[in-house]
């Protein structure tokens, strides 16, 4: 028993040390957004600033449009998380349902596309992108977006449609139920915490985006916020540290709340539709 309980306590430590690990660079621009240029500048740096203030958010403000950038990341990065799952979600059923050469055929591209660098792909993209008229678009963008998500995203999908026991379908088709209305009413409600884990991966996969987004958008009108942040690094590389880390720590907002809204739909609802009414 002991030795079960100092196991045990040895792994909650191991646990909150790694998070704590995992923590540490949000906390710390966290607690760097706050400070004032003096404290930034101390060579005895502190956790907690000792007059806090929001100057680096006005000043951020001021000099950057974050609002309109934000726009523009928030529309790209849901019209690509939805486009994604819409896409992915009867190929990945078809792809773990009909185990076919085809399929494997996909699931070898899924894992073979993972390898590709960004650096490799984004001249013929840039090339594709110009003769189609999308340079310098959103919608070229959310194109690349979505392109670039779905095979991670057909992986996901692929494993969450194996996990759904195949005898709950023919259960729904024994009761008389048909391929359209076992999908909707049984298959479909199982599904829902790996859509919804998809969709975030897409979601925030596209949001914290910045390759893709320097070398297609041109104008600061179209610009998303990973690429407007680097405007607060001057030509010769030194960093305005205060308004950076207001508006880091800003971007990096949305993806915790839509996390912490949408968690308990990835954990709960596993068995949602497998009781037959």
């Amino acid at each position: 028993m002991k030795t079960s309980t100092t196991g045990r306590v040895g792994q909650y430590a191991a646990l909150f040390v790694y998070l704590l690990f995992l923590a540490f660079p949000f906390l710390w621009l966290v607690s760097t957004a706050f400070k004032s240029p003096r404290e930034l500048g101390s060579l005895h740096p502190t956790w907690i600033p000792r007059n806090p203030t929001l100057d680096n958010f006005r000043q951020a403000f001021d000099e950057q449009p974050l609002l309109r950038a934000a726009g523009n990341s928030l529309l790209a990065a849901s019209a690509a998380a939805v486009i994604a799952v819409l896409i992915a979600t009867p190929l990945a059923y078809v792809m773990a349902r009909h185990r076919t050469r085809l399929a494997k055929a996909a699931t070898g591209w899924v894992v073979v596309s993972q390898a590709f660098p960004l650096v490799l792909v984004i001249i013929p993209l840039f090339l594709v992108l110009k003769n189609l008229r999308l340079i310098n678009s959103l919608a070229g963008l959310v194109l690349v977006y979505v392109v670039w998500a779905l095979p991670f995203a057909l992986w996901m999908l692929v494993g969450y449609v194996r996990a759904v026991p195949t005898e709950l379908e023919e259960a729904a088709a024994v009761d008389g139920a048909g391929r359209l209305r076992t999908l909707v009413s049984v298959t479909a409600p199982l599904l829902a915490p790996g859509i919804v884990a998809t969709a975030l991966f897409a979601f925030i996969t596209a949001w914290n985006e910045f390759f893709f987004a320097l070398v297609l958008l041109k104008t600061s009108d179209k610009q998303t916020l990973p690429v407007v942040l680097t405007h607060f690094i001057g030509a010769e590389g030194v960093a305005d540290l205060g308004p950076l880390a207001a508006a880091a720590f800003l971007a990096t907002l949305p993806s915790l709340i839509i996390f912490a809204i949408i968690q308990r739909r990835i954990t709960g609802g596993m068995l949602a539709g497998a009781v037959k009414s």
